[in-house]
């Protein structure tokens, strides 16, 4: 598809603003229930990689959304720049349902049909936004992995459009569905360590490479077309015991260690676990009023905010960031101790993460539990659940899902601003009502970035 400029949905029509069942007109009834064949919202993936299902990669792994997406809808096309990655995962859902989806190369072909209910993106995040925004205007619902973008400004956008279509839109941060977070934030709410003062997550440290040759691109993958977006660069790769991918590149699941295609850690697991300090310090609506990278240190040499050379990797290896709210609520990300959250607050702290649950006030539960329907309603008083079941009973009720677009929205930009202050090393400050940094306006020119020619967002 090259860098073609495609033309506005053409079927972005005023209906669309509403907020309510009509959205879906013609399409609404497929989405009650999931186990009739006509009941069952049709699906279209965008990006076949490991975040969508591992063995669409060649491994034989079970990590992937896509499983548990096919117990709820049917995938009626696959698209991936990738041709070797789409083909598996043609014959995935094939295995699946016993039809065979269509399988393209390039998303456009597939969001505006009349027959897609839902778009799941599992795409490189530099790519999230631009086809979130689009299928919204195409009528779609979308699922999309996190982290939601790769700029604020992309994060403001995808507020508006959502706003104006009405569309449900989920955030792939799965967190928000596991009963152990969602049990921590219940006691927060509850005053169980009493006024929060404190709230440390550990992200871990992201890797090094080594310098990587510019090689000849596969003939199976568009490059042109994977890098879409953003400026374009040579294919670099080098073949090692690295990774699930056996290898160090500028692609496929080692995009998240280059700035140019994401944040590092600051937004992979920053946008879990800031995600889920954010809506426990009840701050979706807002943001902190100051970042400032105590430590950090990358893995090559950065000037005015820029990596000097494109063969290595470039996003921070290690770092102590602390972000500060206008009450003095300090927020700081870490590379080191426990992948986690420690909560701490005037009368206790407790340590969550996906494996425990720990502190002297989840101790004291067995004594003074927490009252009966308090872990609902935290969850927006919805009965608790797996995370795609809450997107598509969301879609089906159309209602707002449990990791909705405004307040991921809202944690994320506290990632963002975290990695602008690590590339330019100097503290900032943030307006969160007006959403701009402040008096620095080399720090403000990274809220978004140029797009390359033929890749807008359209709408």
């Amino acid at each position: 598809m090259g860098t073609t400029q495609f033309p506005r949905r053409s079927v972005l029509k005023s209906t669309l603003v509403w907020a309510g069942a009509n959205v879906w007109t013609g399409r609404q009834d497929r989405s009650y229930g999931f186990a009739g064949a006509n009941e069952r919202p049709r699906v279209a993936a965008v990006g076949t990689g490991s975040r969508w299902y591992q063995k669409a990669t060649g491994i034989d792994g079970p990590h992937g959304s896509a499983p548990r997406f096919r117990k709820y809808g049917d995938y009626v096309a696959v698209c991936d720049a990738d041709a070797d990655r789409v083909a598996r995962a043609k014959d995935i859902v094939k295995d699946w349902t016993g039809t065979i989806p269509d399988a393209v190369e390039d998303y456009r072909a597939v969001i505006d049909r009349d027959d897609v209910d839902i778009v799941h993106i599992s795409t490189p995040d530099h790519w999230h936004a631009k086809i979130a925004i689009e299928a919204m205007l195409s009528g779609k619902d979308v699922y999309c992995e996190k982290p939601m973008t790769l700029t604020i400004d992309e994060g403001r956008r995808m507020c508006g459009v959502t706003r104006h279509t009405g569309q449900i839109v989920q955030i792939g941060t799965q967190q928000r569905s596991n009963p152990q977070f969602i049990r921590a934030i219940a006691m927060i709410r509850a005053g169980r360590i009493g006024k929060v003062e404190k709230l440390t997550c550990s992200l871990g440290g992201a890797p090094a490479s080594p310098q990587l040759p510019a090689v000849d691109i596969p003939r199976t993958f568009n490059w042109d077309l994977w890098q879409g977006p953003v400026v374009a660069q040579p294919f670099r790769y080098l073949a090692g015991p690295n990774g699930e991918t056996k290898s160090w590149s500028r692609t496929h699941y080692e995009f998240r260690w280059w700035y140019e295609y994401s944040g590092g850690k600051l937004t992979d697991w920053g946008a879990h676990h800031v995600d889920i300090a954010t809506w426990a310090m009840d701050k979706t609506d807002t943001g902190p009023v100051s970042v400032n990278p105590i430590m950090v240190k990358h893995p090559i040499e950065f000037k005015a905010g820029y990596p000097i050379r494109d063969d290595q990797y470039n996003t921070a290896t290690e770092f102590l960031i602390k972000a500060t709210y206008a009450e003095g609520v300090e927020l700081v990300l870490r590379h080191d101790r426990d992948n986690g959250i420690i909560f701490e607050g005037s009368e206790g702290r407790i340590f969550v993460n996906r494996g425990r649950l720990s502190g002297k006030p989840v101790e004291n539960l067995a004594q003074n539990p927490l009252p009966d329907g308090a872990l609902e309603a935290v969850y927006k008083n919805r009965s608790l659940t797996n995370h795609i079941r809450n997107f598509f009973e969301a879609a089906r009720d159309r209602a707002e899902p449990i990791s909705d677009v405004f307040s991921h929205h809202r944690a994320l930009s506290t990632c963002h601003l975290a990695g602008i202050a690590a590339r330019l090393g100097r503290k900032l400050r943030w307006n969160p009502v007006t959403e701009q940094i402040v008096g620095d306006q080399q720090a403000q020119r990274f809220i978004s970035r140029d797009r390359r020619h033929g890749f807008d967002i359209e709408g």
